[in-house]
């Protein structure tokens, strides 16, 4: 009974398995396999990849500002209708209008990120048709027209862009990469949920068959008066115990199943059988190093900057609304009218337009300053709020490495406290048959024994839990030394 039980915790810690479910195809999964199936198709990873998609359609559309627009435009009309009009002689009257026009329009148009100004280059043509009983036509061209807009002292929008842009971008590739260690450390604690509701029943299957067997035994011993009546009914009671316990630990194990094909995104008639090991890679993380690419790889810094640019961005904005406001607009092209189209190439007429645009505040009652006080408050919240998150982020990488480092330490003890526990019983049961000890001897065993069981587990679980958490943080595989972002495929 003794080997039995050795073997039968043996196949649990080596092979967890949902054996014995009836009904659709079974998969059978390591931890590195749920964490690849779930970093494929879980729904966290796919909103992951769609934010990251949408982070770098924004960029793209971003880079697409920054370079020249070529547009070809055109909107003909036709008018029939009555208008008012004022006669060369000051008299007014309503004249009929039977026109058409039509035109054609190509623009080539870039902005100017260094000044926030727009410069076009422009050709038009356009026909004029007045219809009726006297027909007649005339074409305007403009082969040619150069403009140029610009604000003096405004807001440059595209100054700030160009800033904030690329940090956003980057920030989405960190973030995506970060996501993606997050659902393997989320995926490792489920993986790790359902090896400890499996272990929790084989345990209790094993502890029904080990007071099924005692209490056997401890009847017989009752009949020839050996034990009394109170220890007999211990033994009954434990045994009615482990049955309820292992109703319990079945239900605990359906749900644990559920829960793992929920986060995988399998079908709810797929059987799991997991594969787990309880070996583990023996290296430290050096703080020092954690936290230098901490700060260069997490998406919390670039956060933090963009939150900076922001606020400034708003500052500047704000100020550009406050006080004296000026804008020119010049443009100078070649133009020409004629009856004939070839005509209207013929003997261009220069033209040239300069227009300045100016504003000045005089009576607001404050509202404007108001604003740039309110934005100044803001951009000093935010700094003040960067260093504390800072300092938080620091915090949470020294703990995650040092807790790191200090759980193989207790992997081990955990370990050897399991299989002490498991030899405590063995001897606590040998003497017990023997008649050596009593019935609280052997509770306290199995106790022992099945809270040590557990507690290896939960602490393989937390290894791989903050073995992906620093992963996270740093962006980098401390393992394989080498960046996590390079591992990352991003499907674009």
């Amino acid at each position: 009974m003794r080997q039995l039980i050795k073997i039968s915790f043996l196949l649990v810690l080596l092979n967890v398995s949902a054996a014995g479910h009836a009904g659709g195809d079974t998969v059978r999964l390591t931890m590195s396999e749920v964490i690849r199936i779930a970093q494929e198709s879980s729904p966290q990873a796919v909103q992951a990849r769609n934010s990251f998609e949408s982070a770098w359609l924004s960029y793209r559309s971003y880079r697409a500002e920054m370079l020249p627009t070529l547009s070809l435009s055109s909107s003909p009309s036709l008018n029939r209708s009555t208008n008012y009009v004022t006669l060369p002689d000051g008299s007014e009257q309503y004249v009929r209008s039977n026109s058409m026009r039509n035109n054609l329009s190509l623009d080539l148009t870039q902005n100017i990120w260094f000044t926030g100004g727009q410069i076009s280059l422009s050709g038009n043509i356009s026909r004029l048709d007045q219809l009726g009983s006297n027909h007649t036509r005339s074409y305007y061209s403009q082969p040619l027209q150069l403009s140029f807009s610009q604000s003096l002292n405004g807001y440059n929008s595209f100054k700030w862009s160009r800033k904030t842009e690329p940090i956003e971008y980057r920030m989405a590739r960190k973030q995506y990469a970060e996501t993606m260690e997050l659902v393997a450390s989320q995926a490792s604690s489920v993986f790790f949920g359902l090896v400890s509701a499996q272990t929790d029943l084989e345990i209790a299957k094993l502890n029904q068959a080990a007071t099924d067997t005692l209490y056997t035994y401890g009847l017989g011993r009752y009949n020839i008066g050996t034990i009394t009546e109170n220890e007999l009914l211990q033994l009954e009671l434990n045994k009615l115990n482990q049955e309820t316990n292992i109703i319990s630990s079945q239900m605990s194990f359906d749900d644990a199943v559920d829960q793992l094909r929920n986060f995988l995104n399998l079908t709810s008639d797929t059987q799991i059988q997991v594969i787990t090991t309880d070996s583990i890679p023996h290296f430290t993380v050096p703080l020092d190093k954690a936290m230098e690419l901490a700060h260069q790889n997490s998406p919390d810094i670039e956060s933090m900057e963009l939150s900076r640019l922001n606020s400034e961005s708003n500052l500047a904005y704000y100020k550009s609304q406050a006080g004296f406001r000026a804008s020119i607009y010049m443009r100078l092209g070649l133009a020409q009218t004629a009856d004939e189209l070839p005509e209207s190439f013929r003997n261009l007429n220069d033209e040239q337009s300069v227009s300045i645009s100016i504003s000045i505040p005089i009576l607001d009652w404050g509202r404007a300053r108001g604003r740039v006080k309110i934005a100044q408050n803001n951009l000093e919240l935010t700094r003040l709020r960067i260093e504390q998150n800072q300092v938080n982020f620091e915090k949470t990488v020294t703990r995650a490495v040092n807790q790191f480092n200090l759980q193989e330490r207790q992997v081990e003890i955990a370990k050897r406290t399991m299989q002490t526990a498991q030899h405590r019983y063995e001897v606590a049961r040998h003497l017990y048959v023997n008649g050596s000890s009593t019935i609280l001897d052997l509770n306290s065993a199995i106790t022992a024994k099945d809270s040590a069981y557990r507690g290896y587990v939960s602490a393989l679980s937390r290894y791989w839990q903050l073995y992906y958490t620093i992963r996270s943080m740093t962006g980098y595989d401390f393992l394989n030394n080498e960046l996590i972002e390079r591992q990352v495929e991003y499907g674009l």
